[in-house]
């Protein structure tokens, strides 16, 4: 799919992109950005153990502490520019994501196959906010295959909410799941505005 810069009449979209910690968010904005993305990365430290569990995920060296920022622009089906927003997925910033989805459209939940519980949380963040969202499996090469049935049953999601595969590094990939999030979102019509939950 053709990705382009920034061009004239564009709709402009807010998404956010989470799930639990390492699960490709910061990889998948990279991918896609259009800009070099904005990273607040930092590297993890002996000091963070009792709280940053690496159970699943040993070799990861840091980790967001604010949130991710790209862009990302296309022509067709119609002109949109996406403005992504990717969340710190420690429960100690789970705060944080009311910030970051406030004026959002939709959000991505990505998972990881070997941990999916990690990502139990923002896709119930999401579902209470009444925020239209997916949820991208990020496939590991080192994870056990699961198909998208036994995922959806682990979730205990809705038959109407879109699940898929992907993987955070390809642009193409990352691409889909946007593009399936966007149509989720023109798909629900939502009977009142969204309000944001207390922090």
């Amino acid at each position: 799919m053709p990705l382009h810069p920034q061009g004239p009449e564009r709709a402009v979209v807010k998404l956010v992109v989470s799930g639990g910690f390492g699960v490709g968010k910061t990889t998948a904005i990279a991918a896609i950005s259009d800009i070099p993305p904005l990273r607040t990365e930092e590297r993890l430290t002996a000091r963070s153990e009792p709280v940053d569990s690496l159970d699943g995920v040993e070799a990861k060296t840091t980790t967001t502490v604010a949130f991710d920022f790209g862009r990302v622009g296309w022509d067709l089906p119609d002109p949109v520019e996406l403005y992504l927003f990717g969340t710190p997925g420690q429960p100690r910033f789970w705060s944080f994501w009311h910030h970051l989805a406030e004026g959002a459209f939709g959000a991505v939940v990505l998972a990881d196959t070997r941990r999916l519980t990690s990502s139990f949380p923002a896709a119930d963040f999401f579902e209470q906010l009444g925020l239209p969202f997916v949820i991208a499996v990020n496939r590991f090469p080192e994870a056990a295959p699961r198909s998208l049935g036994e995922i959806r049953e682990a979730f205990d999601l809705d038959d109407d909410v879109p699940l898929l595969f992907c993987d955070a590094r390809e642009p193409d990939s990352v691409a889909g799941v946007l593009l399936a999030l966007v149509q989720h979102v023109l798909d629900t019509a939502p009977a009142a505005p969204t309000a944001l939950l207390d922090a």
